[in-house]
């Protein structure tokens, strides 16, 4: 049976001279090629996200081994989010109009050969500056990998792939301070980069032959509003980092400053553009505005947990590294387990239902966490830490899903970097509010603050996924559904 959708698109964008029309996948069992090209967009997202949490475990090696200062060390980090979260949503919309295939295989080789100028640096300048261009390869495979996903899936059958997607991410971003503690223990700090080299390689041996050619719009790029974009979230990160430091306040003030500014300005030019590079269109669509919102309240939560709970651990119940690195395993374990389940739940049930549900285990997860007796058993901590990951994992599927889904086929790419860029947005502000809780309330209390706030957080993120509910185009399908049957 056609797929109409398929053919509806294809109807609408007319390809590129030389390239196959973009169609979404018929029913039926996924192909060899298809299943290739999901290999490839996982390996890579893996290595992205695992990027992303690595170098915090070795700051202090690579610190010491180049003579740096630790504070000029902690641009190794801030230089790898700033380039990727500036430059998410500019790579997004260039993946529209060029092609999502082109921007991830371009972004797979970038990182791969930045991978190796990384772990060949022998200065901290150099370093940086080759982190800097490693953020822009995993900028470009973030920004358009859910939007390549969803013409791998049939739609019926999206949630799953999603899923998938989100269970990489989770646990990736989740044991990335084991597995770099893990290569530490045996090889030296660069070998945390030249690993990246012939993983790379074999994500792009994958890409190249398999990955699908999608839609490319007739619009084209706008370099002023890139450059407005990479302004307004390079302040407001930094912004962040700079208030999760508590270097000074008066360049908190003026990097937020410099951000709204520049937000605003960019608002301003994209109103009206039929496919803005910020998807102001796409926040028109209540599903869509809620997704984004519940994504960023879910992450800051996760972001307050897994930069305090190694605290917690180790300065307030004494534990060793490897101790606290075995005490946080059970949050990724099981969100493996609960993400491809919620994907599944996700193809039957209403998204904003199965979202609201699993934040609300979060919410109630994180309060028990912050209420621990003072000399807690592990498997006390094991059970509780076992309750975030199974709220957290069955929020992701379902909510990627409900974002994607809401955004029409030829503004995938915008859905999909507002996906990372949510995340990534997320994340910092969880890390910044730890520092915030820690400095009102000590190194010893200041993790219980965090995880309450972190409670609060998953709390509001489990109301914004339910409010989707009562959203018209949700009442609509729902409707549809019942015609039909």
């Amino acid at each position: 049976m056609p797929n109409p959708t398929s053919h509806a698109l294809s109807d609408k964008l007319s390809p590129t001279v030389g390239v196959p029309a973009p169609t979404l996948p018929a029913d039926g069992p996924m192909s060899a090629a298809n299943r290739r090209a999901m290999a490839a967009i996982m390996l890579a997202v893996a290595l992205a996200t695992l990027d992303t949490a690595i170098a915090n475990t070795a700051l202090p090696a690579i610190a010491g081994d180049l003579h740096a200062a630790p504070a000029a060390s902690v641009w190794i980090i801030n230089a790898y989010q700033l380039a990727m979260v500036a430059t998410l949503l500019p790579l997004a919309a260039l993946g529209d109009i060029v092609g999502h295939r082109r921007i991830y295989i371009g972004g797979i080789a970038l990182f791969t050969l930045s991978s190796l100028g990384c772990a060949l640096a022998p200065t901290l300048p150099l370093l940086t500056a080759a982190r800097i261009v490693q953020g822009l390869g995993a900028s470009a495979i973030m920004s358009v990998n859910t939007a390549l996903i969803r013409y791998l899936y049939p739609p019926h059958r999206l949630g799953r792939g999603l899923g998938t997607n989100a269970l990489i991410v989770g646990v990736s971003f989740a044991v990335g301070p084991t597995v770099a503690s893990l290569i530490l223990s045996v090889a030296t700090w660069p070998w945390l980069f030249a690993v990246n080299v012939p993983l790379g390689v074999l994500a792009l041996s994958f890409a190249m032959p398999a990955l699908p050619h999608t839609a490319q719009g007739r619009h084209q790029f706008d370099p002023v509003a890139a450059l407005l974009n990479v302004v307004t979230f390079a302040a407001l990160i930094f912004a962040l980092g700079e208030a999760a430091q508590r270097v000074s306040m008066q360049i908190v003030l003026s990097a937020t400053a410099i951000a709204v500014v520049f937000g605003l300005l960019l608002i301003r030019r994209e109103a009206g553009h039929p496919a803005p590079m910020l998807p102001v269109d796409l926040f028109k669509r209540p599903v869509f505005a809620l997704s984004a919102v519940t994504a960023v309240c879910s992450f800051a939560a996760q972001g307050l947990a897994f930069v305090s709970l190694p605290f917690y651990f180790e300065d307030v119940l004494l534990r060793s590294q490897v101790e606290t690195g075995f005490l946080m395993t059970p949050w990724p374990v099981v969100v493996a387990l609960a993400a491809p389940l919620a994907g599944g739940l996700s193809d039957r049930y209403p998204p904003g239902l199965l979202g609201a549900i699993g934040l609300a285990v979060l919410s109630a997860g994180m309060a028990s966490l912050a209420m621990l007796p003072a000399h807690p058993h592990v498997l006390d901590i094991g059970i509780r830490m076992a309750i975030c990951g199974a709220g957290f994992g069955f929020f992701q599927s379902p909510n990627l899903k409900a974002l994607m889904a809401s955004a029409p086929p030829e503004r995938s790419g915008g859905a999909s970097g507002i996906v990372a860029t949510a995340r990534l947005l997320g994340q910092a502000t969880g890390a910044a509010l730890v520092a915030l809780c820690f400095g009102i309330a000590g190194r010893q209390h200041g993790p219980t603050l965090a995880l309450g706030l972190g409670a609060f957080f998953a709390g509001a993120a489990s109301l914004a996924s339910g409010l989707r509910l009562l959203a018209p185009s949700h009442r609509a399908g729902v409707q549809a559904k019942a015609a039909v049957k």
